[in-house]
């Protein structure tokens, strides 16, 4: 026979040339897998590779799930009057998607019926609403995006200023919204949560509800920041709310995958207990409705630069040429590059570009003064951003080029903490310590 013709959803019955007989449903095919090879999804579950010249013979088998895999459906629990009101905004990610036992796959959804049907705990702890903004990658989110995030969020308190916020989001880049929405948004009257999930929720391990159990709690406290809010252990006992500025994904696939880096986490949720235990004692209150502000623009023509031994002087050269405004560099320990860099970078500083120091090191703050290198970097028009993490400096940098007069001003506000991004006064050593007794 010639090459078999299989539609994708749809449920056959295939013989094989070695006597196998496999029922199932033809799932979408990779975009990197090889067109000699079909995947079915059988009916106990599990999905199986057939190369298409082993098949012999096709018949359709009739379209309905596989036995044992339907949905559960659950009968959604009322809403209670006298609970608070949250909106949950989608933007995409694993937490907003639910399985389809039709195709094996996932599928957005984000319905209050949905979330309640799988989150039941949540009626007991707010009155839910639901939009979808985004359905994207957070991979896919640019700095347009966070902008259209805080004009969203600030109309929507505007219109209500007592319903609290969670928007889900992927996990990779969650931590850049958390901080873009912390500089944008201001005078917040009630918390916005950033949560997400590592597993999605077709796995036993699956975080997806505990999360957003977490969120909702946080959502209707008296925090009035912008938070991840995400596992803070492995285990389902408590999670963590991260200052937004403060925060970086910090493991591929764990469930406690964020930790505040060089900082305390703003509170500890108990999920199970409906209870939030604040951590930070500077931890902003909700303020009065009348004091919210917005400012919802950032420039994208600002670069984040690791650098790394051998880094070509042109690049800095290239990156100027090329119109961007500002360069937040990755450097080493305290804060240096190589020497054969700086004289690209001050002629790039004199052109107007505006250079902000990190340091790789993640715990700790730069210092450019103590090197010879460092003070170079100083000379030539660097400044050094504190103990801000890169990607919030990043951040901070595409926001102040797009709300200040011009790069001076941007320059003088760097080293000034202006939304918990610097930690002002350390009294805690919170460099992590493992046990290897």
């Amino acid at each position: 026979m010639g090459q078999p013709r299989l539609e994708e959803g749809k449920r056959y019955r295939l013989r094989t040339r070695t006597g196998l007989e496999l029922v199932g449903t033809v799932l979408p095919r990779y975009e990197l897998y090889d067109r000699d090879h079909v995947t079915l999804k059988l009916d106990n579950g599990y999905n199986v590779g057939i190369r298409l010249d082993n098949i012999v013979s096709i018949e359709e088998a009739p379209p309905k799930p596989p036995a044992g895999l339907t949905e559960l459906r659950v009968e959604a629990p009322p809403e209670d009057p006298r609970l608070p009101r949250v909106i949950i905004l989608g933007t995409g990610g694993t937490i907003a998607s639910k399985v389809d036992y039709e195709t094996g796959g996932v599928k957005p959804t984000l319905t209050v019926r949905d979330i309640l049907e799988a989150v039941p705990e949540i009626a007991g702890i707010a009155r839910l609403e639901t939009e979808v903004l985004y359905n994207i990658f957070s991979e896919d989110m640019e700095p347009r995006h966070w902008g259209e995030l805080a004009e969203k969020v600030a109309a929507l308190l505007r219109d209500d200023p007592q319903r609290g916020v969670i928007i889900a989001h992927g996990t990779d880049t969650m931590a850049l919204t958390a901080s873009a929405l912390s500089f944008a948004l201001r005078g917040l009257p009630v918390p916005v949560a950033l949560v997400g999930a590592q597993r999605s929720s077709d796995r036993p391990s699956s975080d997806s509800a505990f999360n957003l159990v977490a969120a909702a709690l946080y959502a209707t406290g008296d925090i009035g920041e912008v938070a991840v809010v995400m596992h803070g252990e492995t285990g389902d006992t408590y999670a963590l709310a991260h200052r937004g500025t403060r925060v970086r994904k910090m493991h591929t696939s764990r469930r406690d995958a964020f930790q505040s880096i060089d900082s305390l986490p703003l509170a500890r949720i108990y999920p199970h207990e409906k209870r939030l235990e604040k951590i930070r004692p500077d931890a902003r209150g909700l303020e009065d409705p009348s004091k919210l502000e917005a400012y919802p623009r950032f420039s994208e023509d600002v670069v984040l630069l690791k650098f790394y031994p051998g880094m070509k002087p042109g690049f800095i050269d290239y990156l100027a040429d090329q119109g961007v405004r500002g360069i937040v560099l990755e450097g080493t320990g305290l804060g240096h590059v190589a020497n054969k860099l700086i004289p690209h970078i001050r002629r790039a500083s004199e052109r107007g570009v505006v250079f902000v120091m990190t340091s790789q090191c993640l715990f700790g703050q730069v210092n450019m003064n103590v090197y010879s290198t460092g003070r170079r970097l100083i000379e030539a028009g660097v400044v050094g951003g504190e103990d801000m993490l890169p990607e919030t400096a990043y951040v901070k940098l595409s926001w102040l080029l797009a709300n200040t007069r011009g790069p001076e001003e941007a320059r003088s506000l760097i080293p000034r903490n202006l939304v918990g991004e610097i930690e002002e006064r350390r009294t805690l050593d919170l460099y992590p310590r493992w046990n290897h007794g």
